[in-house]
Order: structure tokens, then C-alpha cells, then sequence
């Protein structure tokens, strides 16, 4: 049986995996942009929950519906980007089946984890498959097949999790742009990270090893979440390269017992020229000491753990402070809030009346919480709400069911272009629900183009994506690659439309300088002379370039 004491272990157990995989889960986006985002989102929705956990007393007579319920309620509330909104309806599902109830049995957990796959699939307007919904949904049915042959909870979990990974390996097969990239689904990938690490704890009453790599040559290696201080037993991450002396030596076996003797969370890597080593320990001499009479060392890297947790808990608590907010009276018939990154684009939206922005965008995605905190500090009776990038909706629908005291209605608008266009065309003056309908017409009277930087190499579509390469991105769909940043926003915005436009808006990002854009603006008054063409700071990360196209 799984105890709420069991669960509290299992979710920190979870927390850590997800944590250790975060990286290689952002790299899993189809496109190369440094907006790979997933991963992030996943960990900090689920860490929001881990560390409540650690902070609250729960004992071994704890029952797994009280446990279970404060796990879903903080999810909902820290839930970010698209990914984060559906495992935190995951968990809440998996919450209902724990109603009432002090543990679970093979059954019961079985029905719990089907729960959560249909409160995801109910609350995704068109649910797609090959993605984190298919993996979960057949991560339960496969804890259901055992658990009605009346094994017990250990092997159920372990049935689960390997349904889910095989459901995650054929994910390319049912998307078709998951197979061009040759990437598995992103958020499928977290979810199986999370169940791996539960499945840990709830097996072998142990956290799943930190600073597991899967691939050696790729990965960053990840440390486990400290949720405090007392979880940090030696006090430096050392990690190192050797490059061996001897190519056909070997040498993991006796490295790895050496360092077991003064350190934990070891990994060793080896291939034919280089031993890759990570270890938490409180003498990083010692290791290196060791590890040079096998070779000469290279990137060396130090870190002391307890300076780097105090600081991230300063950061915390001073965040904390500044989002305290108050509650506003809901005086007046409407106002709106809007998501935008970037200085220049929160001053356009203020322009244009928004009563709030929301710092956020791609890499950034506000929470649930962020989003309820700006539409109850609006002193308005109905609160227009402009996502402006498609994996912030989810989170931005969600808090729409949670605020009570006044109506918010959620603008789908998937990029700054459209919330500009949205915003522009709002009038308070009109019905309520005219003014929604005006909006969302407005919105989709709008093309969009980003320019932006491949992160990493990649292959897509039988194309191959260098880091560093150009990208053009046609409404959130990789169009070309290009050399330089102008060029390639002309070539998009022909690509953008078959007519001619007659408003083009450029919006600055913060690494193009003034000059650079200027040049733009002028090629673009050359290639489209009929045109009215705006030059505006965005101040945005990520795009060099945004642009916005009315034919």
C-alpha cells in the first residue's frame, strides 16, 4: 500500500528525476529556438509541490488524501506553460481517487492514475495523441491490467511505468512533426521522469540516484533539488574531464570505489579517450588527486552547494516580497491584462491600456498564480486577459476558473502581434461580449513572423539545423534558415502572405541594435514601397525580430 507519508517521498523522489532530465527534456522541442521550455515548465510546477512537502509535517499516519489534495491545489496555483497546466490536471485527478482515503492499494492507485489521465484529456479542448496525455493514459491502463490480476502496488507502479515509456517511444509515429525532428514528445518524456522517480521511492523505499546521465556527451549534469539545507551532505559538486593516457585502459570500476570512500552522487562515465566525473564531496582535491594518475584533467568545475542554496533562498524570499500585491474592488466594467517580455513591449501594452503586465513570454511562463494575483488587483467586473503566446493559454484559462469575485475572459492570442492587434481594437464602451468577439476578430486579422537563433544542431524535415543558424518562424512554424538577421526578416515576410501588406510593424528585440533595425526598416519601405511601416523597441529576449503583417 502507498501511504501519505509514502506519496510525500515519492513526489520529492519525482521532483529530483525531473530535475536531473530538465535540460534534456527542453532539447526534446522540435524546433532548435532557445524557447525549449518544457522541461523548465514541468519542474518548476512540480517543485512548487516538493518543497511544500518538505515544509509541512507529515508522518507515517498521514493520510494519502489529505497528502495527495496538497499536492494538487499547489500544482493548480504554480501550474506553468502548457505542460505544467496538464500535469497539475494529472494530479488533480489523481487526487479525486484519493478521497477519503488513508493509503492506496494496487486498485486503488490503478483508478487514481486513470483519473488523472481523463481530468487531462476532459480539460484539453482537442486532446492530440502523442503527447503527455497518451503517455499518461496508457501509463494507467497499464497499471490497471496488473492491478485486476492482483499484484500487489509495487509491480502495479512498475507496470505503469513501463507502459508509459513504451507509449512514450512511439510518440514519433503518431506525430507526424515529432518523427521529422526524430525527437520522443517533450512533456510525455517529464511525465515518465516523474513516474520513474516515484516509482523509486515506492519500490525501494529510496530517491531514484541523482545524476543519472543518459547520454554523457550531451548532457549537463543535473543535481538533485535540495529542498533544504540538511539534504546537503558534502558540500562541493565537483565534476571534471580526464583525458586518459592510455585509450585502452579502464578505469570506472576503481575510480568510482575511490570516490564512493570521500563522496556521493557519483557518476563515471567512460569511453575510449575520456572519463567524465561528477561527485558531491567535501575534499574536491582529493578527487582530482586521484583521477590525474589515470590522465591530464580538463573543465574542471567547482561549486559549492550550501553558498548556492542560501542564495537561491535569499532570491525566493525576495521574490516572494516583491509579488505581494492587493486585492482591488472590482469598480469598474472592464480592464485587461496582458503577457509580454521585454520593457518595450510592457510599455506598448500600457499604451494600449492593459491595466497589468505580466513579465513572461517564451522561457518565462507566468503561473497560474501570477495570472490570478494580476486579474484581482484589476479593479475591473470583467478582466480581458491576453496570453500572447500559445503555451501560456492553458495557464491563463485555468486561473480564469479560479477567480470568483469577477469575470475574466481569456483572449486566445498566441503572440504579441496578436495581443497588440486585440488590444488596439478594444473599446470599453461596448457590450462585454462584443468587446470579446471584436478582440478575437482582431487577433486573427494578424500574421506573425519571429526571427530568432538555433540553440543546438538538429535535424528537421531532412534539413540540418547548425547552432547559430537563422531562424524564420512563420506563425510559431519553422519556415527557413538563413546568414543574417535582416535578410532573413524580409524573406519571412514575403513568406507571411501572397498579397501585398499594407501595415508592417517591427518589433525590436533587445540584442539588435538601433542601427541594425533601422537598416531593416528602410529594406523593408524598398520591397514594399505602398506599405506603412513601424519601427518599435520590443526590448524582447529570444527573437531578434518580431514582425506583424495586415494585409
Amino acid at each position: 500500500m502507498i501511504t501519505g507519508f509514502d506519496l510525500k517521498n515519492a513526489i520529492i523522489s519525482g521532483c529530483n528525476r525531473l530535475g536531473n532530465l530538465k535540460k534534456i527534456i527542453n532539447d526534446l522541442n522540435v524546433f532548435p529556438v532557445p524557447d525549449g521550455d518544457t522541461g523548465t515548465n514541468m519542474y518548476m510546477t512540480f517543485f512548487s509541490a516538493a518543497r511544500l512537502l518538505e515544509e509541512v509535517e507529515i508522518t507515517k499516519d498521514t493520510g494519502i488524501d489529505e497528502v495527495s489534495k496538497l499536492v494538487a491545489d499547489t500544482l493548480l496555483r504554480n501550474a506553468r506553460g502548457n505542460s505544467g497546466v496538464i500535469l497539475s490536471l494529472i494530479f488533480r485527478g489523481f487526487a479525486d481517487g484519493c478521497k477519503g482515503k488513508k493509503y492506496l492499494d494496487s486498485i486503488s492507485f490503478a483508478n487514481a492514475l486513470r483519473l488523472g489521465a481523463d481530468a487531462a484529456y476532459k480539460a484539453v479542448l482537442k486532446p492530440v495523441e502523442g503527447t503527455i496525455l497518451t503517455v499518461c493514459r496508457m501509463a494507467a491502463e497499464g497499471a490497471k491490467q496488473t492491478a485486476s490480476e492482483g499484484a500487489d502496488v509495487k509491480r502495479v507502479i512498475d507496470s505503469a511505468l513501463s507502459a508509459g515509456e513504451k507509449a512514450l517511444a512511439k510518440t514519433p509515429e503518431m506525430l507526424p512533426e515529432l518523427k521529422k525532428a526524430g525527437v520522443v514528445d517533450a512533456g510525455g518524456k517529464g511525465f515518465t521522469a516523474i513516474l520513474e522517480g516515484m516509482r523509486s521511492f515506492i519500490v525501494t523505499g529510496k530517491t531514484i540516484p541523482a545524476d543519472k546521465t543518459d547520454n554523457f556527451e550531451n548532457e549537463e549534469t543535473a543535481d538533485p533539488v535540495a529542498l533544504s539545507e540538511d539534504d546537503i551532505t558534502f558540500t562541493y559538486c565537483t565534476e571534471f574531464i580526464i583525458l586518459k593516457d592510455d585509450p585502452s585502459s579502464s578505469h570506472t570500476d576503481e575510480l568510482r570505489a575511490y570516490l564512493d570512500t570521500i563522496g556521493d552522487s557519483i557518476v563515471v562515465v567512460e569511453d575510449d579517450d575520456i572519463v567524465k566525473v561528477h561527485v558531491h564531496t567535501d575534499d574536491p582535491g582529493k578527487a582530482v588527486q586521484k583521477a590525474l594518475s589515470f590522465g591530464m584533467a580538463d573543465k574542471l568545475k567547482i561549486e559549492n552547494m550550501r553558498l548556492q542554496f542560501r542564495k537561491r533562498n535569499n532570491a525566493e524570499k525576495n521574490a516572494a516580497k516583491e509579488e505581494a500585491f492587493e486585492i482591488a474592488a472590482p469598480e469598474n466594467k472592464c480592464g485587461i491584462v496582458a503577457v509580454a517580455a521585454g520593457e518595450g513591449l510592457a510599455e506598448i501594452f500600457r499604451d494600449l491600456g492593459c491595466d497589468h503586465v505580466i513579465e513572461g513570454g517564451q522561457t518565462m511562463n507566468p503561473s497560474t498564480d501570477n495570472i490570478i494575483k494580476a486579474c484581482l488587483s484589476t479593479p475591473a467586473k470583467n478582466i480581458f486577459v491576453l496570453p500572447n503566446n500559445k503555451n501560456i493559454i492553458m495557464a491563463a484559462q485555468q486561473a480564469s476558473s479560479l477567480v470568483k469575485d469577477r469575470k475574466v475572459w481569456v483572449i486566445p492570442t498566441k503572440t504579441i502581434p496578436q495581443g497588440v492587434m486585440a488590444a488596439m481594437n478594444y473599446d470599453d464602451s461596448e457590450p462585454v461580449k462584443k468587446i470579446v468577439s471584436t478582440m478575437n476578430e482582431a487577433a486573427g486579422n494578424v500574421l506573425t513572423g519571429q526571427i530568432t537563433t538555433a540553440a543546438r544542431d538538429s535535424e528537421f524535415d531532412g534539413s540540418s539545423i547548425k547552432k547559430g543558424d537563422i531562424l524564420a518562424l512563420n506563425e510559431n512554424k519553422l519556415a527557413f534558415t538563413d546568414e543574417d538577421v535582416n535578410h532573413a526578416a524580409i524573406r519571412l515576410t514575403k513568406e507571411l502572405s501572397e498579397d501585398d501588406p499594407v501595415f508592417i510593424y517591427i518589433f525590436r528585440g533587445a540584442d539588435v541594435s538601433e542601427e541594425k533595425a533601422e537598416e531593416l526598416s528602410q529594406m523593408m519601405a524598398e520591397a514594399y514601397p505602398d506599405a506603412e511601416i513601424s519601427l518599435v523597441y520590443g526590448g524582447q529576449p529570444v527573437y531578434h525580430y518580431i514582425l506583424s503583417v495586415e494585409v
